[in-house]
């Protein structure tokens, strides 16, 4: 296997985002130097608003009530937090690299877990991550999944998140992504009941499963 899971907190066990940073590191050094496999660590974090490299100024939130973490991904602001999602696969890309079709990959595994679950979204042109699209007039495009990644030693890190039962006024008090002319939404408010992040696991894991060898180098941890 290419992949192994692991489930490192999920409600009522909300993980503090600079632990998981820092466990993040500590699985990026081993997966990159091939001493430990190909890992995602999937988890609900406690409320946190990250902001990666390109956060502009006037992006961050008018508000300091959600402490703000400024992160060496790429994207820019986001918020993490109950009853949302969180996947960090730590993998090492095939060569020749191509992050593009990474994030590709992700964005069609998120797409075929929603669209099995009933819930119709796409890619947008010019935007990443997973959207319900609206009708072109007065509905707006909503994000239901966003993806953020950074790339070292040919081994990823961050990743992506799902909006399961989240709120989503999180979102107003700051431009996330820098996208000003589309709203967020939620697995359960497409659906029309609750869903929380521990119901999804499986069904991610297995759609991850079916692109193991898209996604990441096949090889045997040394010793």
């Amino acid at each position: 296997m290419a992949l192994k899971f692991e489930r490192v907190g999920l409600a009522p066990d909300y993980v503090n985002y600079s632990s998981a940073l820092e466990l993040q590191q500590a699985t990026h050094q081993k997966v990159a130097a091939k001493q430990q496999q190909n890992t995602v660590l999937v988890l609900e974090h406690q409320a946190v608003i990250t902001a990666g490299k390109r956060t502009e100024s006037h992006e961050y939130p008018s508000d300091q009530s959600t402490p703000v973490i400024k992160i060496d991904r790429g994207g820019k602001l986001t918020w993490h937090g109950p009853g949302q999602l969180v996947g960090y696969p730590i993998v090492r890309l095939l060569e020749p690299i191509d992050v593009v079709k990474f994030v590709r990959d992700l964005e069609e595994i998120l797409i075929n877990l929603l669209t099995e679950m009933g819930i119709t979204c796409q890619r947008i042109e010019g935007r990443s991550g997973v959207w319900v699209p609206g009708d072109g007039a007065l509905l707006q495009d909503k994000k239901i999944a966003a993806i953020g990644l950074r790339v070292s030693k040919n081994t990823t890190m961050h990743g992506f998140s799902i909006n399961c039962n989240n709120p989503v006024d999180v979102f107003e008090p700051f431009i996330p992504c820098g996208i000003t002319d589309a709203g967020v939404t939620t697995i359960s408010e497409q659906l029309g009941r609750n869903v929380n992040p521990a119901d999804i696991v499986d069904a991610l894991e297995a759609h991850m499963l079916r692109y193991t060898d898209t996604l990441a180098e096949n090889f045997t941890p040394e010793p």
